[in-house]
């Protein structure tokens, strides 16, 4: 059987269950560029919708509200909502869980420094030492 659906079954086997992997997670966030500029926004203070979008130009209001309501069910995020008379004020904030999954990717962003500055290792490089010690 194939890798992906055996991985793709046990995620869905999971969610059913009411557990979601923290892989399937990962990969459903940090593989959108918007999940990530979203996440990156609400950690730096911009709590309101209208705020979000402005941080994100090119972004649509229906792609942003997906990718928030999926944080949202991952745990990452949390909607409050404020008044019970339209016009409502919404405002999202990071869980505790949240805070922990922003350590990801802030290593992701380390990484990714490091790359550019060519400080990481090249997988050639890193057999070569191998070999020498």
């Amino acid at each position: 059987m194939d890798q992906n659906r055996v991985s793709a079954q046990s995620a869905t086997e999971a969610q059913s269950r009411g557990k979601t992997p923290v892989a399937s997670m990962v990969e459903g966030i940090v593989g959108c560029k918007w999940s990530v500029r979203l996440l990156g926004l609400v950690a730096d203070g911009c709590h309101r919708p209208s705020a979000l979008l402005r941080g994100c130009p090119d972004l649509s209001a229906k792609v942003m509200n997906e990718r928030l309501h999926k944080m949202i069910r991952f745990g990452i995020l949390q909607r409050t909502v404020f008044g019970e008379k339209p016009p409502v004020e919404v405002a999202y904030r990071l869980t505790r869980f949240g805070l922990r999954f922003m350590c990801i990717l802030e290593e992701v962003r380390r990484l990714q420094e490091a790359v550019d500055q060519r400080t990481v290792l090249e997988p050639d490089e890193t057999q070569e030492e191998a070999k020498n010690a």
